[in-house]
């Protein structure tokens, strides 16, 4: 074999040489790793700017969340609503929001992409300070989404003088609410003083708020003592005509006169 071929021979080794030990290195070098992205559940602002905001909100929840107990739907309130998978700076905290056709319960915050179904209603307790955000930049988002009714509430009265104004989405396009009517929550809906009170369609019936559940609760554990008292008075006044009527059966065997012949 000449000089020139162990040449070539001896350069195909360190060639490939070379090249298993770049194809080693690159196995062992540590493969880029998918940055999985963060949606927060919290932002420290306050829940709501007052009391009766607050109020307004906690009632609305609680109350839409006994109603429809037993379905297939949640009410969330306060808690971030993602719209856009990827950007976690894309979301909204609506007051009080209402999804049908998703497990019940709580959720940290709610992303659209994962659960499937766009909230159905949204209720916004609004003021003065809130007012364009409200009326302006939430409504337009609300419309976008596909959001069926979205009610804002002004429990101060400060911007609507009524202070229960509702829009319904009509061919992509909000509508103003003139009946009263919540078509997806299948209520009636009225003001009552600094809250929303809501009334069953098919009974007309009003969905208690907390304080009057436990009202009601309370007359009902009184009713039930009172009538639990006239039972016993009644059984007790069986007992003491029972021997009465004992006594007078003695009398009259005293006399002489057997009462089973009378």
């Amino acid at each position: 074999m000449s000089r020139s071929l162990n040449s070539k021979i001896e350069v195909t080794i360190d060639s490939s040489r070379q090249n298993i030990w770049q194809n080693a290195m690159t196995s062992l070098s540590p493969t880029p790793q998918k940055t999985e992205i963060f949606y927060p559940s919290s932002d420290d602002e306050p829940l709501a700017e007052s009391y009766l905001h607050l109020y307004a909100i906690l009632v609305t929840l609680e109350v839409l969340t006994q109603y429809l107990e037993g379905r297939q739907a949640t009410v969330l309130s306060n808690q971030f609503l993602y719209y856009a998978q990827g950007f976690p700076k894309l979301r909204v905290a609506p007051d009080t929001m209402v999804i049908f056709d998703v497990a019940p319960g709580g959720r940290d915050n709610y992303k659209i992409w994962e659960e499937g179904q766009v909230p159905s209603v949204i209720f916004e307790m609004t003021s003065e300070g809130t007012k364009k955000q409200d009326q302006e930049a939430k409504k337009t988002l609300y419309e976008q989404l596909g959001v069926a009714e979205y009610w804002l509430f002004d429990p101060k009265g400060e911007w609507i003088e009524e202070k229960l104004r509702g829009y319904r989405l009509q061919q992509e396009q909000y509508t103003l609410i003139t009946d009263g009517r919540s078509e997806p929550l299948q209520l009636r809906l009225e003001v009552d003083g600094h809250l929303i009170a809501f009334y069953r369609e098919d009974t007309n019936e009003k969905l208690l708020i907390p304080s009057e559940l436990a009202q009601a609760l309370r007359q009902e554990t009184l009713a039930r003592q009172q009538a639990e008292q006239q039972v016993e008075q009644a059984e007790q006044q069986v007992r003491q005509a029972e021997q009465q009527v004992e006594q007078l059966k003695d009398r009259l065997r005293q006399l002489g006169v057997d009462p089973n012949e009378l």
